[in-house]
This record gives C-alpha cells, structure tokens and sequence, in this order.
C-alpha cells in the first residue's frame, strides 16, 4: 500500500495511491485520524487498506495533487551521515564504530513535485538521495532483532544540502536545515510490500544525468543498527522518520564540483518504492 500526503482546499489531507488516482481518507476517517501520522500512532493501517479496497473509484486524479511530505508534521528526523563506504571515501572521514546523526526540521523539507529553494545566502546546493524509513511503533531501546516490528515504510528522501554553511562549525545543522531545501515523497510504501532487510536500489539523477547508484547492501550501518542505536538515547514515536544514508557521487566531492542550481530537476528512485521529483527554484 501506498500513502501520500496532499493539500486540498480545506487544508493538508492524505490517502491511498492506487494507480492513477488517490482514494481520500481524510474525508473518510479524518476526523478520528486527522493525519498519516495520527493513522500510524492508531495502528490503523489496515483500516486504511480496507477503505481503498472498497472504494469503487479513485477521488484525486494523481496528476493533479499538489504533494506534502510524507509525514509533514513529524516529532523527529533523524538523519544518518557518512553511512555509504563510497561517500565515507570521498569525504575523507574516518570510520567510526557509531552512526554519524544529525536532525533535520519539517520546515526544511518540501514534497514530491514541489520546488526545492536554493537560498540567496549560498549557490553550494547539494543533492543527496537516500532511502528514509517511517516508523509506525513507539519503542525505546529496541533490539536489532524487533526493529521492523517499528518500521511502518519506506520513502525516497532528498537531503539537501548548503555545502558552505554545512562546513562553517564541525556542526552540520546550519547546512542542513534550510528552509524547503529537503525532498520527501512522493509517498511511504508500506513494510508489508517490502521484504525485511531485502536489497533496494537507490538512485539520483541531475536533469537525467546519473549522479549517485548504490544499493542498502553497501550501508555501513543497516536499518536495524540505526533503529537500535537511535532508540537507546529517544523513543521513536509513529510518523518519526530515520534519514538512513546517501551513497558516494555527491556534487561537493566531484571535480569540478556540480551544485544544483535554478531550473534544474532532481529524481531520486528507490526501487519498489518510486521516484521523487523535485525542480529547483531560488529562494
């Protein structure tokens, strides 16, 4: 199943994606979940399913819904630096035995088909496609062995990133976290379509330019890790997500340097998942 997050003229709604269309479940359980993520905190994935089985036409033509991010009011991002071997090279780092985190903020994310905002402040934009995954169970510190029990989907993710703010501190926030920078879409892909722990491909493309291909077989730290490591130290509550990586080929590493920059437009493919699209627009 796959569920998206949209604006409608009486404000953010979300649904089921099938085929061409989306079957609306704000106008069907919206008032007892208001949300994707209220549906995730009330266990009500299955109620949701059921609704889109029976639904005998599509509401919202999919071509014509203006995207949010996934989870568009999410408690915590937390995202995963350094976790790609090739991008652990290109950057010079050293291991670590731990995940390198860092938070991102909602405000900094924009969703599927929306423009992504290069700031006056910087042109260093950088992409980074990674694979974020949306936890549907509350826990804290939980074991490798029951961390899928918590993962509710998974969905492309566009870490953006001002390169030159990113490097004023040893802190990457300021970097991270600027406004409408950070793709997340086009929708979460249930954990019940995606076997636990199989290999996905995860791709980014530059105005169709091939620019990053890896697959999670080549993370430093795998999904379970990351869960088990993140909940020791916060619960993860429905509708937080965990930002798990980006792979080797980011523009700041190559020569010379490839920043995004107005006009282009940026894909990032998850296989089994779908393909996040966002054009870039100055800010």
């Amino acid at each position: 199943m796959k569920l998206a997050s949209y604006r409608t003229p009486k404000g953010a709604g979300y649904g089921v994606v099938m085929n061409d269309g989306i079957v609306d479940l704000t106008r069907r359980i919206g008032r007892k979940f208001p949300d994707l993520r209220a549906l995730l905190a009330g266990g009500a994935l299955a109620q949701a399913e059921k609704i889109a089985k029976a639904a005998k036409k599509a509401d919202l033509k999919l071509s014509k819904v203006p995207f949010l991010p996934v989870i568009p009011n999410p408690g915590k991002i937390v995202c995963v630096g350094l976790n790609y071997e090739e991008h652990r090279m290109e950057t010079g780092r050293d291991k670590t035995e731990n995940p390198a985190l860092f938070i991102r903020v909602p405000e900094s994310q924009v969703g599927h088909k929306q423009a992504i905002l290069m700031p006056p402040e910087s042109t260093n934009l950088d992409y980074e496609g990674e694979i974020a995954v949306i936890i549907g169970k509350s826990g804290r510190r939980i074991s490798q062995e029951n961390s899928w029990k918590h993962v509710a989907g998974y969905a492309c993710y566009n870490d953006g990133s001002v390169r030159d703010w990113q490097r004023h501190t040893l802190q990457w926030t300021a970097g991270k976290n600027f406004s409408r920078t950070g793709g997340f879409g086009p929708w979460m892909v249930t954990r019940s379509e995606i076997a636990d722990g199989e290999e996905l491909t995860l791709e980014t493309r530059l105005n169709g330019q091939v620019m990053q291909h890896a697959t999670t077989e080549q993370m430093i730290h795998r999904i379970p890790r990351l869960i088990n490591y993140i909940s020791a130290f916060t619960t993860l509550e429905p509708g937080d997500v965990i930002v798990t990586g980006t792979p080797g080929g980011v523009g700041a590493r190559r020569n010379p340097p490839v920043w995004m920059k107005p006009g282009d437009t940026v894909e990032i493919e998850v296989s089994k998942v779908g393909v996040l699209v966002n054009t870039i627009k100055a800010g």
